[in-house]
């Protein structure tokens, strides 16, 4: 590693000061500011893209980065640093860096920060703060920033002793990555980070030692107690979530499934598990379904992999049959019986888990059989369900229906392409609609906070992950309007990713709902401008194309997929009729009684 980092914008630093010192008094040690250990530490640790815009507190940083040539990006806004943070870190399945400055830098990335908190996420995210001496007279911009933090992310780190910078960063990313991932914050007053220190090479040096995260693995009598469950039943099924990508439990849960011939359903944030063409694979299963939830309310026992079992996923925790066998793998012993479910526990990391339920059943060759019978019926139930969605996807109508959309997805997207699905009925319409091609974490949806305006940052920190692989983003023009400003942040960058706009001039899922609610005419605060996106695009200096009828789809996506030097925005104008926002029906819209508020 290169030791000649640049300390000098702390105002008390001489610019003719060394950066090491070789003398008997001190030995060989480098002399930096806190800032720019900081930028150390990180590179011995990450080399990845930096995400976060600049502030006085971390001009120490931002100039070590500079002498050093690490890769860093500015964002327009720093709730859009943590989504293109968030994404990157799916696709690659490794902790990524952020940076805000104090006040309202830090504040703006609570709801990044609650997104990769719930959806198991692993980020370091440094954060400036007040300087020590004046903190609390009113400071520019200070507030109680760690006390807003700390609830959003998975640790806080104060650092409050300089010589400490190295410790602090290598156990922010220990945090972040064991056990189930999430968010670390470090918090670094202004004086610290401009403050001149002597370090011992070896403290940084150190931490490219670290070792792999420790796993847990469950007993082996518990095991054996699972795997009698399992091996009696006839009609299990597999319930996956976003657990199986953090373990990278592909081959594992392959393996398992196919040995025991398992049916296996997904959530929104575990599609991908399995490849939807699999003989083996059900789809999206709870609030929209295409005939995994049928099958699950016919189980004799379910084997909950990786998943939460949270509200979209059990239908308002009303899915899943009370008296069947639940076995639960997961690696955050807190999400047992959380939502109800009570069955047997196996505290494992994912991958571990299924392999040794693999080894653990003994089921009979007539269970097989029966159970091989079932993956026939379920094949002819999906045919079934094509048949019947066939007038969506193959639809003629203008303006278009968002299915048919999703065809000339399939169609184009290359086998190892990666769909990023904004929160919303991005979310809910790809995951029912796409199909994924090989097991692998080829959607993004960010459903564990499920804020709109994640599609076009998480399009820019997905294309940095994926390289030369191809990246669609669905957004809707909501999603969109919200972080507009990254339009310039992804020219700038030159990445090529395609951006896909759900034009219905409105905030779709909510004048939906108020349709389905209270009835033709009664929208209020639902509905926005038109706006044609393609033209804002090219003014900002992307390319932009529109689509207003289906038989443009397929060319213009093709079209935007073959653009390699910038984004493109593909402006799709779909339909206007709230009854048909929705991909199904949602039980929350069922919910509503007459004078009632909804459940």
């Amino acid at each position: 590693m290169d030791n000649t980092i640049n300390p000098y914008l702390a105002p008390t630093a001489q610019a003719s000061a060394p950066t090491s010192v070789d003398s008997p008094a001190f030995g060989n040690v480098l002399r930096m500011t806190g800032g720019a250990a900081l930028a150390k530490a990180v590179q011995m640790l990450h080399d990845g893209p930096l995400f976060g815009m600049a502030g006085f507190q971390f001009a120490t940083y931002y100039e070590a980065i500079r002498a050093t040539g690490m890769q860093h990006w500015l964002i327009n806004d720093e709730r859009s640093a943590m989504f293109a943070a968030d994404a990157w870190a799916r696709v690659t399945n490794r902790p990524a860096v952020v940076d805000a400055t104090l006040g309202p830098g830090a504040t703006n990335l609570v709801s990044g920060l609650v997104e990769s908190l719930n959806a198991g996420i692993p980020a370091v995210v440094l954060v400036g703060d007040a300087h020590r001496l004046h903190a609390g007279k009113n400071m520019t911009q200070e507030g109680r920033q760690v006390e807003i933090l700390r609830p959003a992310v998975k640790e806080l780190l104060r650092v409050e002793y300089v010589q400490r910078i190295p410790e602090m960063v290598g156990r922010a990313f220990d945090l972040a990555t064991r056990g189930r991932p999430g968010p670390v914050v470090i918090d670094v007053p202004e004086d610290v980070a401009h403050e001149l220190c002597d370090f011992d090479p070896a403290e940084f040096e150190a931490l490219a030692q670290r070792g792999k995260p420790l796993k847990p693995r469950a007993s082996a009598g518990q095991i054996e107690a699972a795997a009698q469950a399992i091996s009696a039943a006839q009609r299990p099924v597999l319930l996956v979530g976003g657990g199986v990508h953090l373990s990278g439990a592909y081959d594992a849960l392959a393996r398992f499934a196919r040995s025991q011939k398992i049916l296996v359903a997904h959530t929104l944030s575990g599609k991908g598990a399995m490849a939807c063409s699999d003989p083996l694979s059900l789809g999206v299963f709870g609030r929209y379904s295409r005939v995994a939830n049928e099958l699950i309310t016919q189980s004799d026992c379910l084997v909950v992999v990786g998943c939460k079992l949270g509200e979209i996923a059990t239908r308002r925790y009303a899915l899943l049959p009370k008296s069947v066998p639940v076995v639960q793998i997961d690696i955050d012993a807190s999400e047992f019986g959380r939502t109800g479910v009570h069955g047997i526990a196996l505290w494992s990391d994912a991958a571990e888990g299924l392999d040794d339920l693999a080894k653990a059943c003994s089921t009979t060759n007539a269970t097989l059989q029966a159970r091989q019978g079932r993956v026939e019926e379920a094949r002819n139930l999906l045919a079934e369900w094509r048949v019947s969605a066939a007038a969506r996807i193959d639809s003629d109508a203008t303006p278009i229906n968002v299915a048919r959309l999703l065809r000339g997805i399939n169609e184009v997207l290359p086998q190892d392409g990666v769909l990023i699905a904004d929160g919303g009925f991005a979310a809910h319409w790809s995951g029912l609609f796409f199909d994924t091609k090989t097991a692998a974490r080829q959607f993004v949806a960010n459903r564990g906070f499920a804020s709109i305006g994640y599609g076009l940052p998480a399009a820019i920190g997905a294309q940095l992950a994926a390289g030369k692989r191809r990246v669609i983003a669905l957004t809707g023009d909501g999603g969109l309007n919200m972080s507009l400003g990254e339009l310039e942040t992804a020219r700038r960058m030159g990445v090529p990713f395609v951006l896909v706009v759900l034009n219905n001039a409105a905030s779709g899922y909510v004048k939906a709902m108020q349709h389905a609610m209270f009835g033709a005419g009664h929208y209020q605060s639902s509905e926005l401008s038109e706006i044609d996106y393609a033209a804002l695009a090219r003014a900002v200096g992307c390319h932009g194309l529109r689509v207003e009828r289906p038989d443009e789809l397929e060319p213009a996506l093709r079209q935007a997929l073959a653009h390699t030097d910038r984004p493109t925005l593909v402006d799709v104008v779909v339909t206007r009729d709230p009854a048909q926002m929705l991909p199904g029906i949602d039980e929350r819209g069922m919910a509503m009684k007459s004078g009632d508020r909804p459940i």
